[in-house]
């Protein structure tokens, strides 16, 4: 069944959480305090954890190399900061799990300079010089996926990117990071488009966005350098309109085929903020050190829009910012895709893109979990048309393979739709979620178990 419906420019389902976003849409980007301790983990993006060059006691200058990449799907890590390494040992991350990482003490008297490193010139640069600048950045998806960036913009063999999407959209409740680097951060974002559109051989460029952020909408408008091969497209406001296939569906009217990546359409999408450090950070070769981080919540005094160094303790994030005494929950991201925070000690990482801070009096948690009354507002809410009802029932028995086979449970993004209207208070994308990490590992151990035949 197609997602496309052509009266209104967007896709079927979805739905249409508070927004929560006019506290901080209208509050400037601010440069963050630099912390006096900064803990970098090294596996903070998808694929190979990046891999330590420096050793304990030795000092660095801010933007200086700390790690390389530990293989193609990886990207190396830059000094945040300058001062000295004071030790390399495993660190706490969000995942619950612990990772190799760096603690680096700042020089209190620093003036915090960037090293300038080996330009790229977007004029001579061919497109495979241009993702090697682009993984030699650092640069993962900044929207919150950290995938590395240089990986999914390589065209596969025998696919043609016919047009390149920037991703300005920003469903997500209380985050307005994305919109603020529309505003401010305009020819970051075109220099960044020139160069994606190179690397990619894309005809075209379209930056959509959604309704809610006509003023960033207007101004990215007028600021297109002239001939330019971009254009602006505004879509109605619908969660998760963020994602990339739903903004395929919403803009193209092309639905990315399941399983499929959105290549298999001709069209490769990349988040704005992503877009406008790489035209940020190529033409001075340098790796990136910080980004954009919306702090906001009922629980946060000084909400805004910080530019915030890369390791920066989430301690110490909110005591700068100041919280309620009474913490209830804290999220890195927003409400509806973002992980609870269960340890302070965790760092900002690149693919933070929010936190959110909720006090007690704020939350209101269900007395229990209900069964299924078979109501279908799941199933009209799923933007992908899948079934979360059945496919509750099945993880409740650990059918696994029934729900990945029959009911295409790996293609389910997590968008937290189905448990957002759920009024027995299942929390079916937390199923999801254990269930497709199950279904990975099993995947994963029967391919190890065939190459050993």
């Amino acid at each position: 069944m197609g997602l496309f419906n052509i009266r209104k420019s967007t896709f079927k389902h979805g739905v249409h959480p508070p927004e929560h976003k006019e506290e901080t849409n209208g509050l400037p980007i601010r440069q963050f305090s630099f912390a006096p301790l900064i803990i970098l983990p090294m596996a903070q993006h998808i694929g190979a954890p990046s891999q330590i060059v420096v050793r304990e006691g030795q000092e660095v200058t801010r933007g200086q190399l700390l790690a390389k990449a530990g293989g193609y799907v990886s990207v190396p890590l830059h000094a945040p900061i300058s001062g000295t390494i004071r030790k390399i040992a495993n660190v706490p991350t969000i995942s619950g799990k612990m990772s190799m990482g760096i603690y680096l003490e700042a020089f209190p008297a620093s003036s915090q300079e960037v090293l300038e490193g080996t330009p790229v010139d977007v004029e001579t640069a061919t497109a495979e010089e241009i993702l090697k600048g682009i993984q030699d950045a650092g640069i993962v998806g900044l929207g919150g996926a950290a995938f590395p960036t240089h990986v999914k913009l390589k065209v596969p063999e025998g696919k043609h990117c016919e047009i390149l999407m920037i991703n300005g959209i920003e469903c997500e409740p209380y985050l307005t990071t994305d919109h603020r680097v529309m505003l401010e951060q305009a020819e970051d974002i075109f220099t960044g488009i020139e160069y994606l559109l190179k690397a990619t051989g894309a005809e075209r460029a379209i930056i959509g966005i959604e309704a809610n952020k006509q003023d960033a909408a207007d101004h990215l408008e007028k600021m297109i350098p002239e001939g330019a091969p971009v254009s602006v497209k505004v879509v109605p406001v619908k969660y998760p309109q963020g994602s990339e296939k739903m903004l395929i569906t919403s803009v193209l009217g092309r639905e990315v085929p399941s399983g499929g990546l959105p290549i298999e359409v001709g069209v490769v999408v990349v988040n704005v903020a992503t877009t406008a450090e790489i035209g940020r950070l190529l033409p001075h070769g340098r790796g990136i050190q910080e980004r954009v981080v919306t702090i906001t919540g009922p629980g946060v005094k000084k909400k805004g829009n910080y530019l915030i160094p890369i390791g920066t303790p989430l301690r110490y994030v909110l005591d700068q910012v100041g919280v309620d005494e009474h913490v209830s929950e804290v999220y890195m991201g927003g409400p509806m895709m973002g992980v609870a925070v269960s340890n302070l000690d965790i760092s900002i990482v690149k693919g933070t893109s929010g936190i959110v801070v909720f006090a007690e009096k704020d939350v209101k948690r269900p007395d229990k979990v209900y069964p299924c009354i078979k109501c279908g507002a799941c199933v009209d809410a799923c933007p992908i048309s899948l079934n979360p009802s059945k496919l509750g029932i099945l993880a409740k028995f650990e059918a696994y393979d029934q729900m990945a086979e029959a009911y295409h449970l790996m293609d389910c993004f997590e968008c937290g739709s189905c448990s957002y209207v759920c009024p027995s208070h299942i929390p079916l994308v937390q199923y999801f979620r254990l269930s497709k990490s199950i279904v990975r590992k099993r995947n994963t151990a029967k391919q190890t178990a065939e190459h050993a035949k």
